[in-house]
């Protein structure tokens, strides 16, 4: 079965090219940015005719930081492309031009020429994609972009981006994922995992760039400085170069630029306040563009991000129950879910693609959890109930799972996979835009 990342698509001219896009294979071993720099040398070197970049790499809370940037960058008045992954739902989520997904036309288009151009260079479905986007973004006029990494950060195709298009780097949290390719044997590199995690991470370093991080272990601290003196920048830390904390009912971010005071974030769990705080800190330490009081509070209220602590609105799938919606799937992911829902109890359902722990959220959730419903992930080959523990039970799929769980008062969490939260978001017609 086609893994549902490939995307698929009512309009047939965007499908025929998501269609050649599932063929693409990368050649076992392959690393380095040889490729997707001779596919944007080929397309004009659209990389080099951006406005300003952001450039957000981590394992955790990347994907909730560039949701901050972008929504604290319109707060400002300005347009803003979008570069993210995965996509949820449509392949489309993945480029936002000036504010707004791209449209079928558009990205049929895109794909197709991108796809033209690389036809005897064999790049991967990421690499067409980032020039995809890059190409869209260099015909469409924008005030920013915000760029999030796929994987890692020192090898991955977005870090082609070169000093002079860049605005801010910035690293959100770090955690042991994607071992096979982030920990893979290389010489010259660090050999404790969360020093190679962070190494790999701060990759994206770029000479005079201000790179901003969450990291907090001297282990980490370390390797991502190591980084950044190579690329001849400075790391800037969290509770060093800058701080934020929550005040009552409010937040208070401090730099040495001064003292902001803000509302909470609208994106709900402890962990935001950091997300948060990272992009606050890109903004202040960047030049290119004026950034205000009032439009960070006004991107804390506005940011969204669907599949991260969502909660789903009343629709065809959750009824009018109160269900939760998280991709999360590693160990950092489960502490975080363990700490939102601490002291409560709650009915899980949980895919889980086969390969990853299912401890990472059994674990943390342990405690709180009244029943554990295991449901296939969509395209993929997943963990059955008995990966789950005793008190687990199998359902068909996610609707059956929601049909069989006594209505009792007590919350709903689904969660487990970015692909099956696609399939929840679809089926509730909440389909991210």
């Amino acid at each position: 079965m086609k893994p549902l990342d490939f995307g698929r698509s009512d309009d047939p001219r965007v499908q025929a090219q998501l269609d050649r896009l599932s063929a693409l294979s990368v050649p076992q071993g392959r690393l380095g940015l040889d490729t997707i720099r001779t596919l944007l040398d080929r397309l004009g070197n659209p990389h080099r005719k951006l406005p300003p970049v952001f450039h957000v790499a981590g394992t955790n809370g990347k994907g909730s930081t560039c949701a901050f940037l972008r929504a604290m960058l319109e707060a400002e008045g300005y347009k803003v492309h979008v570069t993210t992954s995965p996509h949820l739902v449509r392949y489309n989520e993945r480029i936002r031009l000036a504010g707004e997904l791209i449209s079928d036309a558009e990205l049929a288009a895109v794909l197709a020429e991108v796809l033209d151009a690389g036809e005897d260079l064999g790049p991967s479905f990421f690499e067409v994609t980032i020039a995809a986007a890059f190409l869209a973004f260099s015909r469409t006029p924008a005030d920013a972009c915000v760029v999030e990494v796929g994987m890692g950060g020192r090898f991955d195709a977005t870090n082609v981006l070169e000093p002079e298009a860049l605005a801010a780097c910035g690293i959100a949290a770090l955690g042991l994922d994607h071992e096979r390719f982030l920990l893979a044997p290389e010489e010259g590199v660090p050999q404790e995992p969360m020093a190679r995690i962070a190494f790999e991470k701060a990759g994206i370093a770029k000479k005079n760039v201000p790179l901003l991080s969450l990291a907090h272990t001297p282990l980490e601290r370390g390797a991502i400085s190591a980084q950044a003196g190579r690329a001849e920048t400075a790391a800037l830390f969290e509770g060093t170069a800058y701080r934020i904390e929550t005040s009552g009912d409010r937040l208070t971010y401090r730099d040495d630029k001064g003292i902001l005071d803000l509302p909470p974030p609208a994106l709900p769990g402890a962990h935001q306040i950091a997300n948060a705080g990272l992009a606050i800190a890109m903004l202040r330490h960047q030049s290119a563009l004026a950034i205000t009081q009032a439009g960070v509070a006004a991107g804390l209220r506005q940011a969204r991000w669907p599949a991260r602590m969502q909660r789903l609105s009343p629709g065809p799938l959750a009824g009018g129950r109160e269900v939760w919606l998280d991709g999360g799937h590693n160990p950092q992911a489960g502490a975080m879910l363990g700490a939102h829902f601490a002291g409560q109890r709650l009915h899980l359902i949980i895919g889980m693609i086969d390969g990853k722990d299912p401890a990472a959220l059994i674990g943390p959730l342990g405690p709180a959890l009244a029943s554990i419903t295991a449901v296939p992930v969509p395209g993929h080959d997943w963990h059955p109930a008995s990966a789950f523990g005793l008190k687990a039970s199998p359902a068909s799929d996610v609707q059956a799972a929601v049909a069989i769980i006594p209505d009792d008062g007590l919350p709903v969490l689904i969660a487990g996979s970015l692909y099956l939260a696609g399939e929840v978001l679809r089926l509730n017609d909440e389909l991210p835009d």
